[in-house]
Order: C-alpha cells, then structure tokens, then sequence
C-alpha cells in the first residue's frame, strides 16, 4: 500500500532503502501469507496464482502503526492478503474520515447561515 502523505512522517528514514528491503529479502521475495490465505506464496513481479495479476509486495505492519517497525511486526503480502487483512481497520478509517468531513461541512453550512 502506499503511504499516504499524511503518514509520511511516522515511518523511520530507513524504512525505503533499509527496512523495507530486509523484510521482502527475508520473504525471499514471496508472500508470507495471511491468516486469511496463510499458504500464499504470491511471487512478486509475476501474476497472482489466484487472482491472476501482477503481484506487488507490500509490507504490512501487523499493528497498523508505521512506527513500530519491528520485524516481528512486519509481513511480505501481495496486494490480496494485505487488502483482507487490513479490511477492517479501511473501514474504520474510512468511516472518521467521512465524520470530520461531515463535521467540517457543517461549520461551512453554518458559517453561511
């Protein structure tokens, strides 16, 4: 997944050209695979065995915080075992964006009144 701009700030300065790189070597540049589909092995580069696209390898933080960049913490997934596991938490976030939006239009509304 890419980091979002606003998130930038929370991983180490290390992480691109230090962390990240270790965690995929260590993968051996497969999926580690999920508790949803823990036997994936996803190669990346090379087309998904079941979804059939291009494999991406993302590093997952198990805690969903950039600052904890422990190895323990951290998995090689494809883009379809990353995109399940963190499901939930997409929903969540999804749903305090929208509140502050929500509550941000209703300053503007407001402040047209």
């Amino acid at each position: 997944m890419p980091i979002r701009p606003e998130n930038k700030a929370r991983y180490p300065k290390n992480w691109k050209r230090e962390i990240r790189p270790a965690i995929l070597d260590r993968a051996g540049h497969c999926c580690e695979g999920s508790p949803a589909y823990p036997d994936c092995r996803a190669r990346n580069g090379e087309p998904h065995p079941v979804t059939g696209s291009r494999v991406v390898l993302t590093v997952a933080h198990l805690d969903h915080q950039p600052e904890n960049c422990d190895p323990d913490n951290l998995r090689a997934w494809c883009q379809r075992c990353h995109l399940v596991y963190d499901a939930e938490h997409h929903v969540e976030t999804r749903r305090r964006t929208g509140e502050k939006r929500n509550a941000q239009m209703a300053l503007f509304d407001g402040a047209e009144s």
